[in-house]
């Protein structure tokens, strides 16, 4: 049974190198479909809390820094078990590939043990410390300590879910993934409305969803072991270059996510200066802004994978191609979504609110963004590549430019010292996103180059 598996699997590979152009999508469609129903579970739990109040809708604002941040170094750390693990398939070691896989699963579970411990004893404090203001800080509160608890199915749902993709397989993770959207979205009318849990009720919904995911992992990958990497702990043994690979490419990864998650602190403090109408509106508009980004995600993603492999069977040739596909693709996506959302923008979110003020910062929100969509995709593309390419820096210092340099202090400028209207804060971000765009374009093309010109010294030695 194994011999098959591994057949099967190493044809995987053979016919993403037989075709690379098929093969973003042969990965990324699959990603781009559970990312699909995720955002549909997203656009209907707003629309439940919204029913809550205008102030529910704001109280989640000020936990997703701190949700974004726990998925941010959880995903962060997941790229880099995916990066390495592609890299050993691309050079057909499979036992390598499966270690790197029992370390990435055995990380998972301590940051989540870690992160839902902090979570539970300091979760007040820390929002107080994020700026919560009093009139928000009781569904804040309920909401994150049913969130800080679920923190370690979460992560380690992200980290198993890595090792699907380091492999090639997109598939099996979004038919788990779909299944517990479903069971999330059943859940939440019932312990919002029917059990009048209201916000908490949002949050227990996801933690028991994120639980259902955890197992269905668990039974594919520990029990049936329908996988090529065939974990067996009995025979596990630790070794630190592996964890240092996967944090090489990672940490920078996991650190970009936590700036950008302080940036959206940064964000929701400067917006509730104007009031929490205008926070609110901040939040319906980025649930669509997600549906942007599905498709351009789904071939960032792809190409991590992609890219790795590549890169561990030495095809250069096959990493160029891909990733001008790549942004190719992402370009004509931006583009095209960015003209789209500007025209549809007034009337989409009438859905969530009747609050003018609410709609009003909204429909701003994405009339300033969606003309740089495809600016946005060609930063998450380059810095993705790069992550396949096995460097996790240039994402680190990009996104500390955009966010921590530019778009954050920008922002702060010109709300509150120059005391401008809230459409200011949007104009600082979109500032950021051309210098990031810019930069990351550079910083690939630079590395794909050093990459080839290091393998040609190796090959003449």
């Amino acid at each position: 049974m194994k011999n098959d598996n591994t057949n099967s699997k190493t044809s995987r590979l053979d016919s993403f190198i037989d075709n690379p152009r098929k093969a973003i999508w042969t990965l990324g469609l699959p990603v781009m479909t559970g990312m699909a129903v995720q955002t549909l579970y997203s656009i209907v739990d707003m629309l439940f809390v919204a029913r809550i109040s205008v102030n529910a809708i704001a109280a989640l604002g000020f936990n997703l820094p701190l949700f974004w941040m726990a998925m941010g170094i959880s995903f962060g750390l997941g790229t880099g078990v995916t990066a390495v693990i592609a890299r050993f398939i691309g050079a057909r070691d499979h036992a390598a590939a499966t270690n790197v896989a029992e370390h990435g699963l055995l990380l998972g579970l301590v940051i989540g043990g870690a992160f839902s411990t902090v979570g539970l004893l300091f979760g007040e404090e820390i929002l107080i410390r994020l700026g919560t203001p009093d009139v928000l800080m009781a569904d804040t509160l309920a909401y994150f300590q049913v969130i800080a608890g679920g923190f370690i199915f979460m992560i380690t749902g992200i980290f198993l879910r890595s090792i699907f993709s380091g492999e090639g397989d997109t598939k099996t993770p979004v038919k788990i993934q779909i299944t517990s959207t479903i069971i999330n979205i059943i859940l939440d009318p019932i312990l919002i409305f029917g059990f009048d849990m209201g916000v908490r009720g949002a949050a227990l919904a996801t933690v028991l969803s994120m639980i259902v995911a955890v197992v269905m992992y668990s039974r594919v990958i520990l029990f049936k072991k329908a996988t090529l990497l065939q974990l067996n702990f009995k025979y596990f043994k630790f070794k630190s270059i592996f964890v240092k690979d996967i944090f090489r490419i990672g940490i920078p990864s996991s650190l970009s996510m936590i700036i950008m998650s302080m940036g959206a602190a940064l964000f929701n403090w400067i917006l509730v200066h104007y009031s929490p109408e205008v926070v609110a509106g901040y939040q319906i508009a980025g649930r669509l802004d997600q549906i942007f980004f599905l498709p351009v995600m789904a071939i960032a993603g792809s190409l991590v994978t992609l890219v790795g492999m590549f890169y561990g069977a030495q095809r250069f040739d096959l990493i160029n191609s891909v990733i001008k596909d790549g942004l190719r693709y992402g370009i004509i996506i931006g583009i095209g979504t960015g003209t789209l959302f500007y025209i549809i923008a007034p009337y989409v979110f009438r859905i969530f609110t009747d609050d003018p003020t609410v709609l009003g910062v909204a429909v701003s929100i994405i009339r300033t963004f969606s003309p740089v969509y495809w600016l946005i995709a060609i930063g998450m593309i380059s810095g993705r590549s790069l992550q396949g390419l096995g460097t996790g820096i240039p994402s680190l210092v990009i996104t500390a430019i955009r966010v921590a340099v530019v778009s954050g202090p920008l922002a702060y400028y010109f709300a509150v010292v120059l005391d401008k209207p809230y459409v200011w804060v949007w104009y600082a971000s979109v500032i950021a996103i051309f210098i990031a765009a810019g930069t990351s374009l550079i910083w690939l093309f630079v590395r794909s180059r050093k990459v080839q010109r290091e393998a040609s010294i190796r090959a003449a030695s």
